[in-house]
């Protein structure tokens, strides 16, 4: 028999409205993998481009899955049951996870339910010290900047340039994070401290209190200045927003710096970067349980930590998806199982 579970699943792409929380099949564990009983999930930028079908790709670049969807990448929750070649891992284990990144992109990795399927590489043990919201906010986010800043800890093919993508040293130097208040960007902004660096903070108004008290040294809220005529030569810029003008950044960094893009689509200044002397690079964030029990000591030891924007009982992610919709968000949106 069928052992059942609630999850929030997408039948159809579009707005908010078209996630319904509803009956469907526990997921499977194979050999390699474990059954976690989700307690917390949160949300990030891919659920919401999924939920509404890419359509910001061009349209041969966008999915065309079977649906119904579980949408969702990031959780934290309690081992329910083992696949026989795990060994790392046992029932009533605390762990969070980036599931399946980003080869569901495009078909989603589960997390929006009481039940995920996780490879036994991709999880990690919950950081002591913090909850389930605050362990299922950090997965993408941290990996995002760890892997950016830190260590990539991957050889796969760059899918935006033809060279892979390396971190530069933080220590003395001056890095400024556009978007600082985000989720990703918020723990850049620890991250870089932590590792010595001077940090300049980008953010509307609303963020600047925050931002200062997890170390930022200067903040610049971008409603009233352009960041770029403001600062000059600094070593690094993160841009954790994208969009367009990305080239504008290159007018404050030094000859010899570097220009980190999260969302790269849209740059379009690469030889003007090399001119400068600019070095220009992105990276795909990718699913590690290593990377995630490494940067976990941090959060562990509290010398970074996750914002948390809003929380919602999973019943409800539609209106967290709205919340997501309107902007503005501080940290992270999440989602509990509990």
């Amino acid at each position: 028999m069928t052992e059942m579970m609630k999850a929030v699943q997408l039948h159809a792409f579009g707005g908010p409205e078209n996630l319904l929380y509803e009956e469907t099949a526990r997921p499977q564990v194979g050999n390699d993998d474990v059954l976690v009983h989700m307690q917390a999930a949160s949300l990030n930028p891919p659920d919401w481009y999924l939920r509404d079908g890419f359509r910001t790709l061009p349209p041969e670049w966008r999915p065309d899955p079977a649906f119904p969807l579980i949408l969702g990448t990031d959780i934290s929750g309690v081992v329910a049951a083992v696949g026989k070649n795990v060994t790392a891992f046992r029932p009533g284990d605390e762990v969070y996870s980036m599931v399946r990144f980003p080869e569901n992109v495009m078909t989603g990795s589960g997390a929006y339910a009481e039940y995920v399927s996780v490879p036994s590489s991709e999880l990690a043990r919950k950081p002591r010290g913090i909850g389930h919201v605050q362990a299922a906010a950090a997965p993408m986010s941290l990996l995002t900047a760890w892997q950016f800043l830190i260590e990539t800890g991957h050889d796969a093919a760059n899918p935006f340039q033809p060279f892979a993508h390396k971190a530069v040293p933080l220590q003395g130097r001056t890095v400024l994070v556009n978007g600082a208040g985000g989720g990703v960007g918020h723990l850049a902004v620890q991250i870089a401290r932590w590792k010595g660096a001077k940090v300049i903070a980008v953010a509307s108004s609303r963020h600047e209190t925050l931002l200062r008290e997890l170390g930022a040294d200067e903040f610049i809220d971008y409603t009233k200045t352009a960041a770029e005529n403001d600062v000059r030569n600094v070593d690094l810029v993160l841009d954790a927003v994208g969009g367009v003008n990305m080239d504008r950044f290159l007018r404050c960094i030094r000859p010899g710096g570097a220009l980190f893009l999260v969302n790269p689509l849209g740059f379009t200044a690469r030889e003007e970067a090399a001119q400068k002397g600019i070095t220009v690079s992105s990276t795909q964030v990718r699913s590690s349980g290593a990377q995630l029990h490494e940067a976990g000591r941090l959060l562990e030891a509290g010398l970074i930590r996750v914002v948390i924007d809003s929380t919602y009982p999973l019943a409800m992610a539609s209106a967290a998806h709205q919340r997501a919709a309107m902007g503005g968000i501080q940290g992270k949106i999440v989602l509990t199982n509990f």
